[in-house]
Order: structure tokens, then C-alpha cells, then sequence
């Protein structure tokens, strides 16, 4: 597309249907091949912040109404979705636990969401995925130009949200941890195809492209309720200790899951290049030989060495090692949370952390 028909396309309608279509896809499957304990687990969760997530849904939608009758249809299908909204979520409960839940605080959960949704578009276009929450990923379907394009305009979208916020540090922690995630996605591209990448840059990776984001909500929640440092610091830390967490368990479920539960096809980390700990830890862990398949398979990419990958991670036991540092995680969330917080958002940012890890066993 030249210079003159992208102005065009911009300018247009197209755009707009693109972006209601986009949505429409994105939104359209719940993963009803959950186990009925997780659902259950997750509903009883969001009890103390049902009416909150309304509120949230409702804030979604006005941001996406229009004059366009497919754009408030869409507006109602995400409030209808039933999508787990893991961030939004967190920084509710994170916002409860020693203060108040306010309309600032919805704004927040939307303006997340619409930046993780963002970061998610921006991603399968540079690993040229075809499938995300058991449907073709919106560049299968419509490419990888106008993916981009959808992408930004929704960066955008949040930006322009955060201005009613009207909190100059609220804005700073969500362009930082952007800034941050987009950073996160460089390092991965950079390291990947190379078998030498240890744990540090594992990590490092995981900590900037999950994590961040997961830090920023705890951070909001404690500004937004004029928390002095400490405690900023402290909800950020809670955050940092559940993005890992949440990233560990994704990266189990790439060798371990099924195709179904976890929306996206098995091994589309190994095809993308992306070296993630079941396979540092299993080449640590390896014999010659098979320290040779793995770094073959990592090199190329080749999803025909995928059942030899999950046979020699299965043997190697680096599920169970990564579950116990996830456990470990999980312990330090649960020291951190040892206070005199409210009740019930307590016991429900726990439940939410076992939640995500259970993902993966």
C-alpha cells in the first residue's frame, strides 16, 4: 500500500470496520474447555469486584460506541465475552486491599486491558501467528499491515483515556511500563533462535514483557489511593512476583498444554524461536545427544522436532522444577500479603495467583 492509499484507508471507514471485526474475533471465544473447578475458582475470585468489572466492561464499551451501529455491537459482545481479564482484575483486587474501588480505578483496568490487547496484535504480527484464543489471529485474517494499524490506534486510544485520569504519575508508570514492554519484545527478538540464552536473559525477557505490566496495576492502585512509597513499592513487587508467575505457567502450557485449553497452537514457541526456561533448564539437564536435538530444534525453528522436544523436557523434569520456582513466587506473594489488609481482596489476589499457576498443572 502506497503513501496516498494508506492516508485513505485511515481516513475512511475501513478502518473502523476493520476494528469492530478485529474485536469481534479477538473476543468472540471463551475457553469453555476450562475445568469446572477453575471456573468456579475464578467467579468465586472476582466475587468482592463483580460490580467493579461491570463498571469496567461499561467503560470499554463507551470507548468503543459510535455513531456506527457494528462498533456498539461489538461494545456489547466484550461485556457479554466472558474473557478471564487477568490485569484488570489484579489491579481491582490490589486497589480494594487497603483502600477504595473509584471510577479512576475502572478507567485504569480499561486503559490496561486496551494496552495488553495492543501489545497482543503487535505480537502475532512479529511472530507471525495464526492462532490466539482458539481463532485465526487478526493478521491471519486481515494482515499483517492493517494488524499494526489496529494495534496503534488502540495505544492511542488509552493514551487519550489516561488525560481524564488527570494523574500525572499514573500516566508516567503506564508510558514506562509500555515503554518497558516494548523493550521486553525487542530482547525476545533479539534472543531468539539461540540456544546459548541462560536464565538471567530468560528473565530479564519475561520480566519486561509480562511482569511490567502486572507492576504497573499494583503501582496505580496504591497512587490512585495516595499510598506513601513503601507501598507503591510494595504492590508493585506483588505484581512483578505475578507476571512471573503468570508467564511461567504460559510457558509449561506451550510443551504441556492442549491446543484447546490454552488457545493457540502447541509448540508455536519453538516454531518462533523463542528459547523459554522448559528449554534452557532441559538442555542444562541433557545428555550430548540430546543437548544436540534441542539446539538443532531452536535454531530452526522446525515444529517436526516438537514430540522429541516434549519427550526430552518431559524426561528432563524442568516442569516440575519451573512449578517449584513458580511455587516460590507464589510463597513471596503470600509473605508480602502477611498484613492488616482487607479480607476478602486478600484472600482473593491468593486465590488469584494459585489460580494462574494451577494453569499449568
Amino acid at each position: 500500500m502506497n503513501s496516498i492509499g494508506l492516508i485513505k484507508f485511515l481516513t475512511s471507514n475501513m478502518l473502523t470496520d476493520f476494528i469492530c471485526s478485529f474485536f469481534l474475533r479477538m473476543l468472540e471465544f471463551v475457553h469453555i474447555q476450562k475445568t469446572t473447578k477453575n471456573i468456579v475458582n475464578l467467579k468465586e475470585i472476582t466475587k468482592p469486584i463483580h460490580g467493579d468489572l461491570n463498571c469496567v466492561d461499561k467503560v470499554i464499551k463507551s470507548h468503543l460506541s459510535s455513531d456506527i451501529p457494528v462498533i456498539n455491537q461489538i461494545s456489547t459482545y466484550i461485556l457479554n465475552s466472558g474473557g478471564k481479564k487477568m490485569r484488570p482484575i489484579f489491579h481491582l483486587l490490589l486497589a480494594g486491599l487497603d483502600g477504595e474501588i473509584t471510577e479512576s480505578n475502572h478507567d485504569v483496568a480499561s486503559i490496561i486491558e486496551f494496552i495488553h490487547t495492543a501489545t497482543l496484535l503487535h505480537d502475532d504480527v512479529v511472530d507471525q501467528s495464526t492462532k490466539r484464543r482458539n481463532i485465526q489471529t487478526a493478521n491471519a485474517v486481515f494482515g499483517n499491515s492493517a494488524s499494526i494499524l489496529v494495534g496503534d490506534f488502540l495505544y492511542s486510544r488509552s493514551f487519550q483515556m489516561m488525560v481524564k485520569i488527570d494523574n500525572m504519575n499514573v500516566m508516567k508508570v503506564l508510558a514506562d511500563a509500555t515503554n518497558k514492554i516494548s523493550e521486553g519484545e525487542v530482547l525476545q527478538l533479539i534472543n531468539s533462535h539461540n540456544p546459548q540464552i541462560n536464565e538471567s536473559q530468560y528473565f530479564e525477557v519475561i520480566e519486561f514483557k509480562t511482569a511490567k505490566l502486572f507492576e504497573a496495576c499494583g503501582k496505580i492502585a496504591a497512587i490512585i489511593n495516595k499510598k506513601d512509597q513503601n507501598q507503591v513499592e510494595l504492590y508493585s513487587t506483588i505484581g512483578k512476583h505475578f507476571g512471573i508467575i503468570f508467564q511461567l505457567a504460559d510457558d509449561i502450557l506451550d510443551y504441556s498444554g492442549n491446543s484447546n485449553e490454552i488457545g493457540k497452537n502447541i509448540g508455536d514457541d519453538l516454531r518462533e524461536g523463542k528459547v523459554t526456561l522448559p528449554l534452557i533448564l532441559t538442555i542444562k539437564m541433557s545428555n550430548s545427544k540430546d543437548r544436540g536435538i534441542l539446539t538443532n530444534a531452536i535454531k530452526t525453528g522446525d515444529i517436526n522436532y516438537l514430540p522429541s522436544i516434549v519427550s526430552l523436557i518431559k524426561k528432563s523434569g524442568a516442569i516440575d522444577e519451573i512449578k517449584e520456582i513458580a511455587n516460590q513466587h507464589l510463597n513471596k506473594i503470600e509473605t508480602l500479603l502477611d498484613g492488616n489488609h482487607n479480607k476478602k481482596y486478600q484472600d482473593s489476589l491468593l486465590k488469584l495467583a494459585r489460580f494462574s499457576l494451577l494453569r499449568s498443572v
